[in-house]
């Protein structure tokens, strides 16, 4: 088996590219995992060097190799973020298996259905994981690869050190991957929709970590803090350090802003990658201590609109030429498009608060993007498509070559999220927007989310955009009661925490300087309904895309029981 480092231009599995990183920097360090406080205060961390990952990722391919993984097999893979989470996603996809990733964070029902729908022939999990798929049975009776990640009870299979133990009895070589074979299969959260296994092939993969690196200039020998894990995947291909903070994934809200303070100052961190709910939260803690991050010159932060007040925080808290960037696509298409806080704070902010809209930027180099008439249905072909020109509201579709192609689950939804165009495939990412004279894209919320009254239809975001200008207010929905096309607009305001109403008096004069906000924009004048909600419900993954579908139906029962009471 053949050990050389190919070259990154001939890279299609994202492995190869861990090879091109290790014989470069062999001996950096790759990942560093945070571990206990030793006896001088200083926090003690796991780390392990380039090299010392590439080996391991081999070993653990030819173990799996060794176990019967074929290309093609669907592995499933519930790691928690660590050095082993890594090596074995870079050996898996070595190996030429086809990793399954889910959020656990979706739940136990949504979890299993996701897991029922993909069928994996084999799980690398911890015990608990194991446990449950034994105490299940019958349910997953295909998987007989099975990789225990600690220690294994009455299961079969193996567990880590048995894989290595097999690599050192073969000599078995992994396959050779082309750019369409499939790599990963890949769930979105469910935020619309069911959620739905996205098929990732290994040269979508590549093209991401292109794009990444040369957009944002990432170089060999850098520090990241990924606060979301699949993020270190890049970093490894990008001879990019990994340094995984101490958090727990799925509640990026909760997240303690002195220890992300501490670890950019232990590793001198250049760059961190979080959704919204983490920066809020560290954003706020420098500004209130005065705690500094002067190393980090690149944050990164998507999964949801970055609230102005979120970058100016953050913008502050860093690196005095360092910049906050907000990447912006879907899990079916990432990246799309990207803005900097500069160009935010300095231009486009200011149209935000007065319901433009959330700028998200300028597309990605190898990115083609329309915006198009909106059609409540499927789209058979591009030629059914009706292209709006620059400042209409109208749905964005997307393609290029970290676009996927299709669902492999859930897979009623590929005609209703896919347009054909001859051989390629535009992705309908089922935002709303408009492009500006420069080229940027608008953002104005959800397609599914907009409320279609009598009177037009109003967009998430530029009705929000409104209400939160209230001093009293964390965030808003938009949400629709009713049928579409005779909707009743509500609009949901979340208080900051501290400031909910306890009384009724003061609940009526907060739901009247809204109401009174409203009025003074043509876009929101016709909104009557407002509720108030101690805590809006948001997603798994990033805790901050708001869950509107869930909130209408809350709203109308609000509604309802309202109207009922005062015809009492």
């Amino acid at each position: 088996m053949t050990t050389s480092s190919p070259s990154p231009e001939l890279c299609h599995n994202i492995a190869e590219r861990l090879t091109c990183a290790a014989a470069e920097r062999p001996e950096a360090v790759a990942i560093a995992v945070p571990g206990r406080y030793g006896p001088d205060g200083r926090r003690r961390y796991e780390q392990i060097t380039f090299g010392e990952l590439e080996a391991r990722c081999q070993r653990l391919a030819r173990g799996l190799v060794a176990l019967g993984v074929r290309p093609g097999t669907r592995m499933a893979l519930f790691v928690r973020p660590s050095i082993d989470f890594i090596a074995l996603v870079f050996a898996l996809f070595r190996s030429g298996a086809v990793t399954i990733l889910i959020d656990p964070g979706m739940g136990r029902r949504n979890l299993l259905a996701c897991l029922d729908a993909v069928e994996p022939e084999g799980f690398v999990a911890i015990p608990a994981v194991h446990a449950v798929r034994t105490l299940l049975g019958r349910r997953f009776a295909k998987a007989r690869f099975n990789v225990t990640v600690g220690r294994r009870w009455g299961w079969g299979g193996v567990n880590l050190d048995e894989l290595l133990r097999l690599a050192s009895d073969s000599d078995t070589a992994w396959p050779t991957v082309a750019a369409d074979d499939p790599a990963a299969i890949i769930f979105t959260t469910g935020s619309t929709g069911p959620p739905k296994g996205v098929l990732y092939r290994h040269g979508m993969f590549d093209a991401q970590v292109e794009q990444i690196r040369d957009t944002y200039q990432i170089a060999p020998g850098e520090v990241d803090l990924p606060g979301f894990p699949l993020f270190g995947l890049f970093n490894g291909a990008m001879g990019v350090t990994t340094v995984i903070p101490d958090m727990d994934p799925s509640r990026p809200a909760r997240i303690d802003p002195a220890k992300v303070v501490e670890t950019v100052a232990d590793w001198k961190i250049t760059q961190a990658f979080g959704s919204p709910a983490i920066w809020n939260r560290v954003g706020r803690y420098c500004e209130e201590t005065g705690a500094r991050l002067p190393t980090l010159r690149r944050v990164l932060s998507a999964g949801a609109p970055v609230p102005a007040h979120v970058l100016k925080r953050m913008k502050a808290s860093i690196h005095p030429e360092g910049d906050v960037h907000t990447p912006y696509g879907a899990t079916e298409s990432l990246p799309v498009a990207t803005i900097s806080a500069s160009e935010v704070l300095s231009e486009t902010a200011a149209e935000t608060r007065r319901g433009a809209g959330v700028c998200v930027g300028h597309k990605f180099s190898d990115i083609q993007w329309q915006v198009i008439r909106i059609v409540d249905g499927p789209i058979g072909s591009l030629e059914e498509v009706e292209p709006l020109p620059a400042g209409e509201p109208g749905e964005l579709i997307v393609r290029g070559p970290q676009v996927t192609w299709e669902y492999v689950t859930r897979t009623d939804w590929n005609h209703l999220a896919k347009i054909h165009d001859g051989e390629t495939v535009w992705h309908r990412i089922g935002d709303v927007g408009y492009f500006d004279q420069q080229g940027r894209f608008w953002f104005c919320g959800r397609v599914a989310h907009r409320v279609q009254t009598a009177q037009g239809t109003l967009y998430t975001v530029p009705c929000e955009a409104i209400f939160n200008e209230h001093p009293d207010v964390n965030r808003s929905a938009l949400v629709g009661v009713g049928t579409p096309g005779a909707q009743r607009p509500v609009i949901v305001a979340e208080p900051h925490a501290g400031r909910v109403p306890r009384s009724a008096s003061v609940r009526a004069r907060l739901v009247a300087e809204l109401r009174e906000l409203g009025a003074a924009y043509d876009h929101t004048a016709g909104i009557d309904d407002f509720l108030i909600h101690r805590s809006l419900p948001v997603d798994i993954r990033h805790n901050a895309k708001i869950r509107r579908e869930q909130l209408a139906v809350w709203a109308a029962k609000q509604i309802s029981g309202a109207q009922r009471f005062s015809q009492s």
